[in-house]
């Protein structure tokens, strides 16, 4: 019997300690074994309660504290992974300078295993010069760094420096754990996209107007990037295509940009070679200006609006679908769109996504609902999963994650069939 990875779970004094639960439900989930070493500070935030219930192990942060158990250096020796989230500028300049002056820090200072940081502070903090000279004598000394997320902070504050979700941090520390010598850790079932690369379009392109205007819409790249996440926990090599992505990107992934749809395609097509399947979850606009002016479009006196002329952009989707029916060979296995649609006079929004997934001759269709309250920028959709072959619908409802899990579930078995 393969003895069970140990995993120390260290939380900063930081307001996002309270997403630490969901990934130390995760690890518990997993079947690992977790010790819970929070910062005094950190207990301001989440109580030494909460932790001890959801990992039913004692929890301490001082090193006097089961002083019988030599808890400063037993913790770290036994670990097969040291895990810091939030990790605050205060605990990584900590960390940075060697320091031990509780347990947590003298934990990592006695363990010879991985050890990963999760940042998360505002944006001048994560930015402020001392911080990014910590990050990098971490990282020289072979510290994993998941960089923050961007999005919303406390208060009113957005940008750079929000903690990355719980999926996204087990993902990340599951590929980690895989790395640990077996005689270290407990044999893990290989994912079913293990073996598989997966190309993962996400986002909204921009068709630009002027130096200051484009035409564009309104997709922030959450479902596309949760795909890509969701993918990584499943075993897959993940390239995950970005335009304009209002998410961070997923650590781990092979991340390739573009702004248009143009360019968009570009990338995919550069993504795709070798590839076994690609989602297109990106938001790509079917029309682009005509003509680009070199300068702001300016209004003149009372004269009405400019006329603008739309060129309509080449059908990405469709364009993989035709070079794999002509060389059947070349090209992913499984090519599975993102329908976002309205119903209107003449159908219904499945009644659209039928003949949507017919006309586009792909393998699968992910079919959601939008509007001004619906897909685009939520936290949470709902989605009926199409395939051409005739296999039953799947609708889910949820957070974008679980949907996420489910179109990689279709995509598996539609690889496997």
């Amino acid at each position: 019997m393969t003895a069970q990875q140990r995993i120390v779970l260290g939380v900063g004094g930081g307001i996002a300690a309270y997403k630490v639960a969901a990934l130390l439900r995760l690890f518990k989930e997993s079947g690992r074994h977790v010790d819970v070493v929070p910062t005094e500070a950190s207990l301001q935030f989440v109580g030494r309660a909460t932790w001890e219930a959801l990992s039913g192990r004692p929890v301490h942060t001082s090193v006097f504290e089961a002083v019988e158990d030599v808890n400063h250096v037993r913790l770290g020796q036994e670990a097969d992974l040291v895990l810091i989230a939030p990790a605050t500028a205060d605990l990584l300049a900590r960390l940075a300078a060697g320091m031990a002056n509780d347990l947590l820090t003298n934990t990592v200072l006695a363990s010879r295993a991985p050890v990963m940081v999760a940042p998360a502070m505002h944006t001048e903090m994560w930015e402020n010069p001392a911080t990014t000279a910590n990050i990098a004598t971490l990282r020289s000394r072979g510290v994993t760094v998941i960089d923050p997320a961007i999005g919303r902070l406390t208060g009113k504050d957005s940008g750079p420096g929000r903690l990355p979700e719980a999926a996204d941090l087990f993902a990340a520390a599951e590929r980690l754990l895989a790395q640990r010598a077996p005689s270290a850790s407990h044999a893990v079932a290989p994912g079913p996209l293990a073996g598989r690369t997966v190309v993962v379009s996400a986002g909204g392109t921009r068709e630009p107007l002027d130096p200051v205007r484009f035409l564009g819409n309104r997709s922030s790249g959450k479902q596309g990037t949760a795909i890509a996440r969701a993918a990584l926990a499943a075993g897959a090599q993940v390239r995950l295509v970005a335009a304009h992505l209002e998410t961070g990107v997923p650590d781990g992934v092979e991340l390739l940009t573009a702004s248009t749809a143009l360019q968009l395609r570009d990338a995919v097509d550069q993504a795709c070679e070798g590839a076994d399947a690609v989602v297109m979850a990106a938001a790509v606009a079917d029309f682009r200006p005509a003509d680009y002016a070199g300068s702001k479009i300016k209004k003149k006196g009372d004269d009405g609006a400019p006329t603008l002329t739309l060129l309509r952009n080449p059908d990405i989707l469709a364009g993989l679908v035709d070079r794999r029916r002509a060389d059947p060979g070349k090209g992913p296995a499984v090519i599975a769109g993102f329908a976002a649609e309205t119903g209107d006079d003449e159908g219904s929004v499945m009644d659209h996504a039928r003949a949507k997934l017919a006309r586009k001759g792909c393998d699968l269709l992910v079919v959601n609902e939008v509007g001004a309250t619906l897909g685009f920028g939520t936290e949470e959709n709902t989605v009926t999963i199409l395939a051409a072959d005739g296999s039953p619908e799947t609708e889910v409802a949820g957070t974008k994650d679980e949907v996420a899990e489910a179109v990689v579930t279709a995509l598996a078995a539609a690889l496997n069939r």
